[in-house]
């Protein structure tokens, strides 16, 4: 798991590098580096922090 994975913490605001359409959305867990996000307009998704490296916001606006 990368570093930036592990400091993801549920309520964090994250995007997906590679599908930025969708937008920013709320970490809810991060067990082993599997993250499970909740995107405005998709739902919860479960995204594999060893794969991906979601990117923290810290003003979404």
């Amino acid at each position: 798991m990368s570093e930036l994975t592990a400091l993801l913490e549920p309520g964090m605001l994250v995007r997906h590098p590679d599908q930025p359409d969708w937008g920013v959305g709320q970490v809810q867990s991060n067990i082993g580096g599997r993250v499970t996000v909740n995107w405005p307009d998709l739902g919860k998704v479960v995204v594999d922090g060893n794969r991906i490296g979601l990117l923290p916001v810290y003003d979404a606006n």
